[in-house]
């Protein structure tokens, strides 16, 4: 199959579950079937390719030794699909017997939906899915691993466009995904870290550049802790998916418990990246003031907004000779006051490298502005004591609620960054010093001016027309309420 072709069949299966699944639900059905297929084909590819080579043993072919994973008979795709009744009972069971078969590789990867629930999923629904999977042999010959893998991020994008918002838990937008994962350049060998990892894209792609640039990929250690089970449990299908195997993603709540300890500290890690959930209110504080791993360095963030919280988190847990970090957040967390003294606590160490500004509706489903912030625990000698500040925000493609960058937008940030250079109206690169005189406050706007604000107007001017405006809509509700 072209890889058109093969998407289109995967999206099949959505289309099978209209009006019987919320959209939003979709995912965690269809992924674990569409990973159900696909290691019960692997396992009958290896099993012929053993027998092959055995001149037709058996007993050599069934051998673990020769396959990824353990498939029982009766909890092959197979057996599944001879059953007509109960057959949500008979799909929930084998999924469980391959993920106890299989204890360190696929504990828990099926996650927890509710096969058996036939008000959901009546018989005749589940048989139109698995028949329909069973069209097509999903093996490493017919559909390698990259294929496979580049329509399994489709399926991602397209459930997420579907859902609404309920994507933002799982989906992080793909071109902003590069940008970050450029700007690290993660190196062969090195440990890469998400602490709210969603489907794992941000750590995926780190793999995948290096193996676009010909580098040895597979020895790039992976790390994700995600707290939502069917995501934690897609973003592990997704690596396998894509042919990565050392990897290790854990779900749990990062800031409650954290799931990667070293000598009772937080493991350190070369490179972390990220896409936080912003401003949550329903965390653990409490225990933040006190916490077992020191991660409070900075102080306790308010109640109401847990943003530094996690970006202490992320301070702590990197290497501290190359350590560096690239952070998708909303801008709030540049300037607002009620977090100005740990922001003030963060530009004293001298690890905030550049503040790059990105265009409108790049987070997912909401017309809101993000940026990144990104860091280094090493800063090359000339960038000491800089920050710089990138106004990115007209580098952006938006269609039919949809934004991207185009990589000739990327490559333009990911070059000034790697230049350290300023632009009129783009860039500037300021002394920390000077950020600290502002009472810390980072909001990009005072740093880097736009080309629309150049010429501005006096504020007697914008004052006059502020009244102006008021008045006519004084006289506009006046003339509504009258009609």
């Amino acid at each position: 199959m072209t890889q058109q072709e093969l998407e289109k069949y995967l999206w099949g299966a959505a289309t099978i579950l209209r009006g019987t699944i919320d959209a939003g639900d979709y995912k965690q059905y269809i992924f674990p079937l569409l990973f159900y297929k696909r290691i019960c084909d692997v396992y009958d590819e290896e099993f012929e390719r053993a027998l092959e080579e055995s001149d037709g043993d058996m007993e050599y072919a069934a051998f673990d030794e020769n396959h990824h994973f353990k498939v029982p008979e009766d909890a092959h795709w197979k057996t599944v699909r001879q059953t007509t009744t109960n057959v949500g009972q008979t799909l929930q069971s084998a999924m469980h017997q391959i993920e106890q078969s299989n204890p360190e590789m696929l504990a828990g990867i099926f996650g927890d939906a509710s096969w058996t629930n036939k008000d959901r999923l009546p018989d005749e629904t589940l048989t139109n899915l698995i028949e329909h999977y069973s069209t097509e042999v999903l093996n490493s010959s017919n559909i390698p691993d990259d294929q496979l893998g580049n329509a399994y991020e489709y399926l991602i994008k397209e459930f997420a466009d579907d859902s609404g918002h309920t994507a933002a838990e799982f989906y992080t937008n793909r071109t902003v995904v590069k940008l970050m994962t450029k700007i690290m350049d993660p190196k062969p060998g090195e440990s890469v870290y998400d602490p709210t990892c969603g489907s794992g894209g941000l750590l995926l792609n780190c793999a995948l550049q290096l193996k676009e640039e010909g580098k040895e990929y597979r020895n790039l250690k992976l790390y994700g802790q995600e707290i939502n089970l069917i995501t934690s449990a897609i973003a592990r299908m997704n690596m396998f998916l894509h042919g990565i195997q050392d990897f290790k993603v854990v779900r749990g709540d990062t800031l409650a418990r954290p799931a990667f300890i070293e000598n009772d500290e937080l493991k350190k890690f070369n490179v972390i990246l990220a896409n936080p959930p912003y401003s949550i209110k329903n965390w653990d504080r409490e225990s933040f003031v006190n916490d077992p791993y020191g991660r409070n360095i900075w102080g306790t963030p308010p109640q109401g907004c847990a943003d530094y919280a996690f970006q202490q988190h992320i301070h702590k847990s990197l290497n501290s000779q190359n350590g560096r970090y690239a952070i998708l957040w909303p801008h709030g967390i540049l300037f607002r006051e009620m977090e100005s003294d740990l922001r003030i606590k963060m530009l004293d160490e001298d690890s905030v490298e550049a503040v790059i500004g990105l265009g409108p509706s790049l987070f997912y489903n909401s017309p809101m502005e993000a940026m990144i912030l990104i860091g280094n625990n090493n800063k090359p000698k000339e960038r000491r004591g800089k920050i710089l500040f990138v106004n990115a925000k007209e580098d952006v493609n938006i269609d039919k609620g949809q934004a991207w960058m185009t990589d000739k937008q990327i490559n333009k940030v990911y070059e000034l960054y790697k230049t350290f250079d300023e632009q009129q109206s783009y860039s500037s690169v300021v002394d920390v010093d000077e950020v600290l005189s502002k009472g810390g406050n980072m909001n990009i706007s005072f740093y880097v001016e736009s080309l629309k604000t150049n010429n501005r107007e006096s504020f007697s001017d914008t004052l006059n027309s502020w009244e102006d405006a008021s008045t006519h809509l004084e006289n506009s509700m006046n003339q509504l309420f009258k009609n």
